[in-house]
């Protein structure tokens, strides 16, 4: 061996001492070519064209139990069993007789009639003038092989058969977040949700929900469970909810290059039952209730604001007989001293009444921060206005992003917010004659918040009025029953939340409203 040779193996033999001349690639005699096939710890049997029997070497006794004396000189027929089908024969012969090399598997019968399936390969070999001289057969026992395939194949279809009559959605992915095995409630979510891979929206809202907290990857050593998701396809269903369980698990790779250095795969098992029967019932319940929450708060919030219009309204000859009782007091002597002395009782009697006044305000309640589905929270606002909707024959557009990240934001001043900004949408529409009365809500993630977009086809806002909008106590509404607080509480719930509400002034058709709400952001107040 030659030390190019000896590097091809991997390894440098150690010397071998021997007392005869070396052998060569030129001067190899037959008689070590005979030694080495009867060494063979495979099975070897060498028959002529007639298939009859020539030479078997000391392996082919040790598996089928036969020595030389007793097979030499027969047909292999004493190695068949009859269970092996005769087309298996067939296409052998007709395969070998071509000269071509044969390989199968065979049932035959070892030495005191027990069976076992070989794998057989047979090798036409040709003499000097290229004529077939005889067969070369190389037995194999893959008995102990094919029942642990067997086994392994059937445990894979039972395993398989479970996991697709299962009630839950279940999908294997690997760390790349690709589907590897799913199954046939995963199936129908692909038609049903109307996505390419159910798998990935659903990691996504997970990423959102859990944060840094979501376990992903080689280096993931948590699980998690029952993380709530909803989708939302918009006008053509309604949402659905799921909830959601993952499970980590790695396993050895079973590739031939990480045999000597072993390889951790990662797998994640994806588990999700839908609750949207649930969530409706429970939504059904708690919609009367916010109804009647939501009706006590719109009457605190009309007694906050008619007290505040009333000091509004106050204030203003308040801040005029001030301004004349200093004008007084500077001018001295000069002035009427009666008239001085009934100014100055009269503006402290105003003051009084004011602080009276202020002290009737209602005071809002302190209400905690929570994570927040807006699809859902504008969907409730459409539930609570359905009657409204269906009476003045307006026809809404719904184009919710179907899975929404969740923001943080105290829930009931959230909600009054759109359902303030969707009953001024309908009041432009009612007072607006012109056909058709079209209310169109759309959702969408970008750059790190979620956008709400509400149109109306209403009459719009004057351009040189656009400015004025969001002061207390200003409306673009004739009925004195409309003065209020009204845009001035939505700019002041956007700014809570840090976010960006603005009107389209290119919009023409009526109101185009662009609210953008942080996904995250810190409350320093």
């Amino acid at each position: 061996m030659t030390k190019n040779d000896q590097k091809s193996f991997g390894y440098s033999p150690p010397p071998i001492a021997t007392r005869a001349a070396p052998l060569t690639a030129q001067h190899l005699p037959p008689w070590v070519f005979a030694k080495v096939v009867n060494q063979l710890t495979i099975p070897v049997c060498l028959t002529d064209t007639a298939a009859n029997i020539l030479y078997v070497n000391q392996a082919f006794t040790e598996v089928t139990g036969f020595i030389a004396s007793e097979v030499v000189g027969k047909s292999t027929a004493v190695l068949s069993d009859p269970s092996t089908p005769t087309r298996v024969y067939d296409q052998m012969w007709r395969q070998i007789r071509r000269g071509e090399p044969w390989t199968g598997l065979l049932v035959n019968r070892r030495q005191g009639d027990t069976v076992y399936l070989a794998e057989l390969s047979v090798i036409p070999v040709q003499d000097e003038q290229a004529e077939l001289a005889c067969f070369l057969g190389i037995y194999r026992d893959v008995t102990a092989m094919h029942h642990l395939e067997q086994q392994v194949h059937y445990q894979k279809a039972l395993i398989e058969s479970m996991v697709d009559a299962a009630p839950a959605i279940i999908a294997l992915l690997d760390e790349n977040g690709r589907v590897i095995l799913d199954n046939h409630e995963y199936k129908k979510l692909v038609g049903d949700l109307r996505v390419r891979e159910p798998a990935a929206e659903f990691l996504r809202a997970l990423r959102e929900s859990l944060g840094e907290n979501f376990p992903w990857g080689a280096d993931a050593d948590s699980s998690f469970r029952d993380q709530e998701i909803s989708f939302d396809p918009g006008n053509s269903g309604q949402p659905r909810w799921f909830s959601c369980s993952g499970v980590w698990f790695r396993e050895r790779a079973s590739t031939a290059a990480t045999f000597f250095k072993p390889v951790r795969q990662t797998w994640l098992l994806l588990m999700a039952n839908e609750i949207t029967a649930l969530k409706r019932q429970q939504e059904a319940v708690g919609m009367n209730a916010m109804r009647a929450l939501l009706a006590e708060q719109e009457r605190v919030r009309s007694m906050r604001e008619a007290l505040q219009a009333a000091i509004f309204q106050m204030q203003g000859p308040l801040n005029l007989m001030t301004a004349a009782h200093d004008l007084l007091t500077r001018r001295g002597t000069q002035a009427d001293p009666a008239l001085r002395q009934a100014l100055r009782q009269a503006t402290a009697a105003g003051q009084a009444a004011l602080e009276r006044l202020r002290a009737l305000i209602p005071v809002a309640p302190l209400e905690t921060v929570a994570p927040i589905n807006v699809n859902q929270l504008l969907r409730e606002v459409l539930e609570l206005d359905k009657q409204r909707l269906l009476a003045g024959g307006m026809i809404v557009d719904w184009k919710p992003t179907p899975i929404l990240p969740a923001i943080t934001a105290p829930v009931s001043r959230l909600r009054s917010m759109f359902k303030h900004l969707i009953d001024n949408a309908l009041d432009a529409m009612e007072g607006n004659r012109q056909e058709p009365r079209e209310l169109r809500i759309a959702t969408r993630v970008q750059e790190e918040a979620v956008v709400v977009i509400i149109e109306d086809t209403g009459p719009g806002i004057p351009t040189e009025l656009r400015w004025q909008i969001f002061e207390p106590f200003f409306t673009t509404k004739r009925a004195a029953t409309h003065v209020g607080l009204g845009l001035a509480l939505v700019q002041e719930v956007v700014n809570e939340q840090r976010g960006v509400i603005s009107l389209d002034p290119d919009y023409l058709t009526g109101c185009r409203w662009r609210i953008a709400l942080p996904l995250h952001y810190d409350d320093d107040s």
